[in-house]
């Protein structure tokens, strides 16, 4: 990601259309289309199949589809933020056009049994695993920075748009000629994606990150960095908060369809495309409802929307009424997921971007994936309607829960890349697995400063874990009241280089410099990096040379 002077605003001023200018976003936004509308038609194949069967069984379809995620969205992110992220993304195409040819194949035989069903589905939901982090972080190399809240909204209204012609295409094919070719469409849509990304000319500052980091240890700085943003940690809060009653419209349509409305697979298809169509109508008045209402407006208003629909789905009979019922319902959801992609989006930097999107990813699949069985239980157990009310008050609580935990405010967040720290000059050659690394900062402060410095110090603590520290700690000095001491273990002389070089932002830079303003005048921090002594490197013989801390395994310099 280049580096960007100010924080970004959302560009409310503009159309939602703008990231349509860029020629390389239009053309995978129409590759992807075509393949949302295919995987459209392929879910109403799949749930038509077994809508003969239980409740159960029928929502196993988005278990089979969502879990995947659920198991393989960390490994992805790491996969994507280590390696050619148009390479991963590619394979991923390859790899679903293959299952999909699967299933055509086993449908046009007579050979498809259920198991089979789920176990193809399952396999394809792998390659959406695969594909999601990759396809999410190259967003911000498609569109400026400032466009990624209507490149979002764009993401939502393409899947709502291929909802609005696909399930009513798929019912249409189902109906007149099959499963078999809903699932043999579904797998030429593939080849769309890929070929736009084999001619897409990536820009020269697209490279993925560079750092080569062990499959542990790319999680575990993944999951240290989202533990450690409270801004990302309330937007997966919101989304675990919203799915799960989102999931039970998905999940008992289809038995909504066939059992309390008498729809066949075509109604089915009619009543996901009115869903699809609200949500395309809703993109035009999204950026007016953000300006209204804010990002937590917009999340009270689409769970309350949700709930109403729920409800209506669960006690009116008329199919009209119903169609009609939800088109709101794709309002609902496309202002709500579009709010909260782009809140996620702005606030992830580029080495750990793929990770931590793979981090919302796995909440929101994650989430739709045990929800649906959950449903399907409580359907079989409580009967349709009752369970489509309880969804209804789930959804209720969550928009009453956002007064309790809003989203917090993005501004004055800036996750470019900020390579400001100097390189410590050490005495001797460290290897890349030197470590742990104790670094040790000292800071002299007036008296009356000591209680907003270390306030001030508790989002650098946050900087420090994000970016590497697996400890952390700040100590004033017992015989020097004006001397404070900040000291952070990393794991490797590795880590704390990528510290310097590539996960620091400026938005660390800030929170810093925020801190230093508290010194007293004309002193500056005094830094000292210590290696473990058992795994430290040997320190050549340097005569009389010795570092300031005088401890040979430490070097010291003064940062400005």
């Amino acid at each position: 990601m280049s580096a960007a002077p100010s924080p970004p605003v959302p560009a409310e001023s503009e159309s939602p259309w703008a990231p349509l200018a860029a020629r390389a976003f239009r053309a995978l936004w129409i590759a992807q289309l075509v393949s949302n509308i295919g995987s459209w038609m392929q879910t109403v194949g799949a749930q038509w199949l077994l809508v003969g069967d239980s409740a159960a069984l029928v929502t196993l379809v988005q278990t089979a589809s969502s879990l995947p995620v659920v198991l393989l969205a960390l490994p992805s992110g790491v996969v994507a933020d280590r390696f050619d992220r148009r390479s991963v993304l590619l394979a991923a195409q390859f790899t679903m056009l293959a299952v999909s040819g699967a299933l055509a194949v086993l449908a046009f035989t007579d050979a498809l049994t259920p198991e089979e069903l789920l176990v193809l589905t399952f396999l394809l939901g792998c390659g959406t695993a695969l594909m999601g982090p990759a396809w999410q972080a190259i967003q911000p190399e498609l569109v400026e920075r400032r466009l990624l809240g209507q490149a979002a909204a764009l993401g939502a209204v393409n899947m709502n748009l291929a909802r609005a012609v696909g399930p009513a295409l798929g019912g249409a094919v189902v109906a007149a000629a099959g499963a078999g070719w809903v699932f043999a469409f579904n797998a030429a849509s593939y080849l769309g994606i890929a070929a736009v990304l084999m001619m897409w000319r990536r820009p020269g500052t697209a490279s993925p990150a560079a750092e080569s980091e062990p499959l542990l240890a790319a999680l575990s700085a993944g999951r240290r960095y989202v533990w450690n943003a409270p801004g990302v940690r309330r937007v997966l809060l919101r989304t675990l908060l919203f799915i799960p009653g989102g999931a039970a419209l998905w999940a008992l349509l289809p038995l909504s369809a066939s059992r309390s409305l008498g729809l066949g697979s075509g109604g089915y298809g009619l009543l996901l495309a009115a869903v699809g169509t609200g949500a395309v109508a809703g993109a035009f008045a999204l950026p007016r409802i953000h300006r209204v209402l804010g990002a937590n407006g917009t999340l009270v208003a689409g769970a309350l929307g949700f709930a109403g629909v729920l409800a209506v789905l669960g006690t009116v009979r008329t199919p009209w009424l119903v169609t009609v019922a939800l088109l709101p319902a794709g309002l609902a959801w496309i202002g709500v997921l579009s709010t909260l992609n782009a809140a996620v989006q702005t606030r992830l930097p580029g080495w750990v971007r793929a990770r931590g999107l793979a981090v919302y990813l796995l909440v929101f699949q994650g989430g739709q994936a045990l929800a649906a069985p959950l449903w399907g239980a409580v359907a079989d157990w409580l009967g349709l309607t009752a369970c489509l009310l309880v969804a209804g008050a789930v959804m209720l609580l969550s928009a009453a829960s956002v007064r309790r935990w809003p989203l917090h405010d993005a501004e004055g967040i800036d996750p470019s890349p900020s390579d400001h720290w100097p390189t410590p000059p050490l005495v001797f050659e460290a290897g890349e697995a030197d470590g742990p690394v104790l670094i040790s900062v000292i800071y002299r402060l007036p008296p009356d400063s000591r209680a907003e410095f270390t306030d001030r110090m508790h989002h650098v603590a946050r900087s420090r874990r994000r970016t590497g520290a697996l400890a952390w700690g700040l100590y004033q000095d017992g015989n020097d009241p004006e001397r404070f001491i900040e000291n952070y273990l990393v794991a490797s002389w590795a880590e704390h280089r990528a510290q310097h070089h590539t996960r620091l932002t400026a938005t660390d830079r800030h929170y810093e410099e925020q801190a230093r303003e508290l010194l007293l005048p004309g002193t500056l921090p005094e830094v000292t990096h210590a290696f473990d002594t058992a795994s430290g490197p040997t320190v050549p013989d340097q005569g009389t040379r010795t570092p300031e801390s005088g401890d040979a395994r430490s070097g010291s310099w003064t940062s400005g």
